[in-house]
């Protein structure tokens, strides 16, 4: 009998990968082939050839990334923060195994310091082999990998980094940590006075819950509050949210300029992000309001 990896089956003739977004949403995709497979002391690991979006990163049977659409949003998570700071010299990237995060942080010569903390070993080492449109092989000698718990990270650290990016998969398993409120408070306490973070914060369609709980508990530890958009195919609900906590007064996106070379953000994009459909925007003006009632 033949030997099929976890979360794959066969139907219609065909290899198929389906991802159990909620009990009332399945999404399936055609298999070509499978590139990488491996139990990691962490999770299920999967480098899957696809017919529509080509390699893919499956941690656990979950859609991380993929060659066709990855770019958005590890541009959108990188670039809004790297052009929000006016000076981004040291960067801690949280999460981020496939690499795109860091491929996008090297873009700016300003960035010096540039640490990468990633649970998995395994993750890095198949999304340089197998994804290099994700992970660009990536190799600069200003990354420094760390193969290690991004909770506990931090949590020693005090106002050493300008930039944090949190690229962290669903909040899940060895991802859950990377939501919770002592998590952001550690990150507040390993920026220096003028840093940023930046998450990504779920579907404000189908993860209101979490959106809202990101968004509160970020608010809660930071003086000024951003949330951003991007549509991301591959992601349920395609729309997608981005939220920033920052020390110092975030820019008027207007005056933002942008310069690097990118498939998906330019410089107009980048200025219009902030601007939210009026349903997201009613959210967010209702958590304001919450949260102006708690500091009062």
């Amino acid at each position: 009998m033949e030997r099929l990896p976890k979360y794959l089956h066969r139907s219609q003739g065909g290899l198929w990968l389906t991802e159990d977004e909620r009990d009332n949403l399945k999404i399936s995709y055609r298999i070509k082939d499978v590139l990488f497979e491996e139990d990691s002391p962490y999770q299920h690991v999967m480098i899957l050839d696809s017919h529509e979006f080509g390699p893919m990163l499956v941690l656990d049977g979950v859609v991380q990334t993929t060659s066709m659409d990855g770019h958005i949003y590890n541009e959108m998570i990188s670039h809004v923060p790297m052009t929000v700071h006016s000076r981004p010299e040291s960067v801690l990237i949280i999460g981020g195994g496939d690499c795109g995060v860091a491929k996008e942080v090297v873009k700016y010569e300003e960035a010096q310091r540039i640490d990468m903390v990633e649970i998995d070993e395994a993750v890095v080492r198949a999304s340089k082999q197998y994804m290099p449109e994700v992970s660009g092989n990536l190799s600069d000698n200003r990354i420094r990998y760390h193969y290690t718990d991004g909770v506990k990270f931090v949590q020693d650290k005090c106002e050493e980094y300008d930039v944090i990016i949190v690229d962290s998969s669903d909040p899940v398993g060895p991802a859950q940590m990377l939501f919770e409120l002592d998590f952001y408070d550690n990150l507040q306490s390993a920026l220096k006075d003028d840093g940023l973070m930046v998450c990504q914060s779920q579907s404000p369609i189908l993860h209101q819950e979490v959106m809202k709980q990101s968004y509160e508990r970020i608010g809660s530890l930071f003086p000024y509050l951003g949330l951003y958009t991007a549509v991301v195919p591959t992601y349920p609900g395609g729309l997608w949210s981005f939220t920033i906590g920052s020390k110092q007064e975030l820019p008027n996106p207007d005056e933002l300029t942008f310069d690097k070379d990118a498939i998906y953000a330019n410089e107009d994009l980048l200025r219009r992000c902030f601007s939210l459909p009026a349903f997201l925007q009613k959210l967010l003006d209702e958590e304001t309001a919450s949260l102006a009632a708690v500091d009062s």
